[in-house]
C-alpha cells in the first residue's frame, strides 16, 4: 500500500520561506523528498536558506519574487513551470504586520494609519489572492493540485492591538472557503483548498510583542500563556504535521476547511 502521507517529488511552494515558521516548513518538505521552491524579495535571505537545505542532502530552488506584483508573480510561474513542468503544492506563508496598523495600550482607534493599515492587508490578503491565482492556474490544467493558506488566531476572534492583521487574515478564511468550492467545482475534485491558523508561536515578527530585552515573558505574553491550556508556545515543528497531512494524499476529500493549530487557545475561556 503506498503511503498517503507522502510528498515525495512533488512541486511544493512556499511564499515567505525564510522566516521562522517559513524555514521549518521548508527544511520539512525538502527532507521529505519535495521539490521545493521558496518564493520571497530577499534574495539574500533565500539563497542562504536553499544553500543550508542542499547542504543537508535536500533540493530546493529559491525564486524572487513580491507575492503582491502579478508581473513578477507572472515571471516567478514561468521559471518553476520551465524547470519543473507542474505545481503541485502552494503554501502561502508570507505576511506579516507593521506598528501603524496596530494600537499600543496607549492609542485608541482613532490614532490607527490608514495607509500603514492597506499595507499589511494587501500583503496578507492581496499576498495570498495573487498567488493562488497565479499558480493554481497550473493546477487547473492538471485536474491536481492543493493550496495551504496559512492565517491566524486572530482571524477567528478579534486580539487586542493587532487591527489590520486580524482583520486581513479573516479575509484569507472567507477567500479560503470561496476558493475551494471555485476550483472544485470548476476544475474538478483534485482541486483542495484549506487553511491552517497557527496560535502563538515565538517569531521575529512578534518577538518584541511577547519577550523582553532579557528574554523574560511580557505582560501580553503571559495573559497568551494563561489563556493557552498547554501553557505554553508553538514550535515551528508543531505545525508540520497538519501541512503534510494537507498537502498529501491523506486529506484527499478535505477543502475548504481551517485547522487549528493552537494549544487549546481558541477552546479556552475560563
Amino acid at each position: 500500500m503506498s503511503n498517503l502521507f507522502s510528498v515525495k517529488d512533488k512541486v511544493v511552494l512556499i511564499t515567505g520561506g525564510y522566516g521562522i515558521l517559513g524555514k521549518s516548513m521548508v527544511h520539512h518538505f525538502a527532507a521529505e523528498g519535495a521539490k521545493v521552491v521558496v518564493l520571497g524579495r530577499n534574495a539574500e535571505a533565500g539563497e542562504a536558506l536553499v544553500a543550508d537545505v542542499k547542504s543537508k542532502g535536500n533540493y530546493a530552488l529559491f525564486v524572487k519574487c513580491d507575492v503582491v506584483n502579478r508581473e513578477m508573480l507572472d515571471q516567478a510561474y514561468d521559471v518553476i513551470m520551465k524547470h519543473f513542468g507542474r505545481i503541485d503544492v502552494l503554501i502561502n506563508g508570507a505576511g506579516g504586520n507593521m506598528p501603524g496598523a496596530t494600537i499600543p495600550p496607549d492609542k485608541t482607534i482613532f490614532d490607527l494609519d490608514v495607509d500603514a493599515l492597506k499595507s499589511v492587508v494587501d500583503l496578507n490578503l492581496f499576498g495570498t489572492i495573487l498567488p493562488t491565482i497565479v499558480f493554481s492556474k497550473a493546477m487547473a490544467e492538471q485536474k491536481e493540485g492543493v493550496i495551504i493558506n496559512v492565517s491566524s488566531e486572530s482571524s477567528i476572534r478579534p486580539l487586542s492591538r493587532v487591527c489590520g492583521y486580524g482583520v486581513a487574515k479573516s479575509a484569507v478564511n472567507n477567500f479560503t472557503q470561496y476558493m475551494a468550492g471555485e476550483l472544485a467545482l470548476k476544475f474538478g475534485s483534485g482541486l483542495r483548498v484549506n487553511a491552517i491558523a497557527p496560535g502563538f508561536f515565538l517569531t521575529e515578527q512578534n518577538r518584541t510583542l511577547l519577550t523582553n530585552p532579557d528574554g523574560s515573558y511580557t505582560d501580553r505574553a503571559k495573559t497568551i500563556i494563561a489563556h493557552t491550556p498547554f501553557r505554553r508556545f508553538g514550535e515551528p515543528q508543531e505545525l508540520l504535521g497538519t501541512l503534510q497531512w494537507l498537502a498529501s494524499d491523506a486529506s484527499k476529500f478535505v477543502t475548504g476547511t481551517l485547522t487549528v493549530i493552537d494549544g487549546g487557545f481558541d477552546a479556552f475561556s475560563i
